[in-house]
């Protein structure tokens, strides 16, 4: 068993603070920058940044759906950190100053499988959960360009 990680990166036309705001604001941007991926979203407590309590299922492949009940924490003014209660997934989101926008990134990391199994999930799913966040970043982007 060993730890898999999982990220994308990209830039944006938008200040850090507006792209931070988005990210954290579970209750609105977060839900409309959801591929078809992601299914019954749900902000069970809070709903912006620090504190909020979210669930869904995440979908990477027809046979592979998580169940996840997330809690958000912040632990500085540009990063966003979401744990999964139901798995030992962890994913964090970090703004940074990019010339007149702001650089994106998103990483997960979690404690993969053991034996073959695990060798096709380090093998191949960090890749479809790149290619996840890479359309989540796309829709990020066109969201914060309304």
């Amino acid at each position: 068993m060993g730890e898999v990680t999982a990220s994308a990166e990209k830039t944006v036309g938008a200040s850090p603070e507006r792209v931070v705001a988005a990210l954290g604001d579970y209750s609105g941007t977060r839900s409309r920058v959801l591929t078809e991926h992601f299914s019954e979203y749900e902000v069970r407590e809070g709903g912006q940044g620090e504190g909020t309590t979210v669930h869904w299922k995440l979908a990477a492949t027809s046979k592979r759906v998580r169940d996840c009940l997330v809690s958000v924490t912040v632990p500085d003014a540009n990063t966003l950190v979401e744990r999964d209660a139901n798995s030992s997934m962890v994913t964090t989101w970090t703004v940074s100053p990019a010339g007149q926008g702001a650089r994106v990134r998103v990483t997960t990391t979690w404690n993969g499988a053991g034996g073959v199994g695990g060798f096709f999930e380090r093998t191949f799913a960090p890749r479809g959960l790149q290619r996840i966040y890479e359309a989540q970043l796309e829709k990020l982007e066109a969201e914060l360009g309304r």
